[in-house]
């Protein structure tokens, strides 16, 4: 990294994947940049209110204030607003985790969710995370509407990732994954064991109008032990259902809404 803005940027990227934090030389090994250069953006991150330290020469730590930006923006796009019903609805019929990831350029962002689950094993990731294409259903839905050649440009922009870092059934190589998508494409909707993360499963569909680009996707997740394949398959109704509604309610919020790409996509059909 050499650029302000960008060794800035990414020092922010790096601590929101540290929920203890990271001191100053692991910070500067990490971005690959001078200890004394990650000092004096850390203090000005400290100035103004984005960064603190644990203790006096301590970790570094995000504080509340990028978390605060991003639920203003949702706030303000209505995108709670209109979403945030229709999950709690699933969620109840399911007794699942419910989320609903936009697509944010060549990135799906996790934006909103809906817990299901009175007891037991509850599967709770923090929203704002960004889905791993090649592995999540989240990621194969969406990808599963645009013809093959696309899907690949955007896994190889994020990476296919180290198989290890993910669930013991995350594919191996593009050609797993190219046949996970020819599975989604012909039922409309994805079905994941074991890819994302070990003891999870999921089932995801993409959300958008007929003959457009998906503008997210909705997801339903938990333990692999109670969500097995054959309860996905009788919740996939219902979960198409939500992805409609959710679809034809769109235009209310401009979040909402396809964003520009760095690859030309071109939908296969409408979901």
């Amino acid at each position: 990294m050499s650029g302000v803005l960008e060794r800035t940027l990414g020092i922010l990227e790096l601590l929101s994947e540290q929920g203890q934090g990271m001191e100053l030389a692991a910070i500067a090994e990490r971005l690959n940049m001078p200890k004394s250069a990650a000092h004096r953006l850390l203090a000005d991150l400290l100035r103004y209110g984005y960064v603190r330290q644990a203790r006096d020469q301590g970790e570094y730590l995000l504080t509340t204030k990028l978390v605060s930006l991003g639920l203003s923006y949702l706030s303000k796009t209505g995108v709670v607003d209109i979403a945030q019903p229709l999950l709690d609805r699933l969620a109840e019929q399911t007794g699942e985790l419910v989320r609903l990831s936009v697509v944010d350029g060549d990135r799906l962002t996790w934006v909103a969710r809906a817990q299901g689950a009175r007891q037991g094993l509850r599967y709770d990731p923090d929203m704002g995370s960004i889905a791993r294409l090649s592995c999540s259903s989240s990621g194969w839905a969406w990808l599963s509407t645009l013809k093959d050649d696309d899907a690949l440009a955007l896994i190889g922009h994020q990476g296919l990732g180290n198989p290890q870092d993910f669930g013991p059934n995350a594919p191996k190589n593009l050609k797993a994954v190219l046949k996970a998508l020819q599975e989604a494409r012909k039922q409309g909707f994805a079905l994941t064991e074991e890819t994302y993360t070990a003891g999870l499963n999921a089932i995801a569909a993409p959300v958008g109008l007929s003959g457009q680009l998906p503008m997210g996707t909705i997801s339903v997740a938990g333990p692999s032990a109670r969500l097995t394949r054959e309860r996905m398959l009788t919740i996939a109704p219902d979960l198409l259902s939500c992805a409609a509604q959710l679809a034809a309610a769109s235009g209310a919020s401009p979040l909402l809404v396809r964003g520009s790409s760095t690859v030309r996509l071109q939908p296969i059909y409408a979901p």
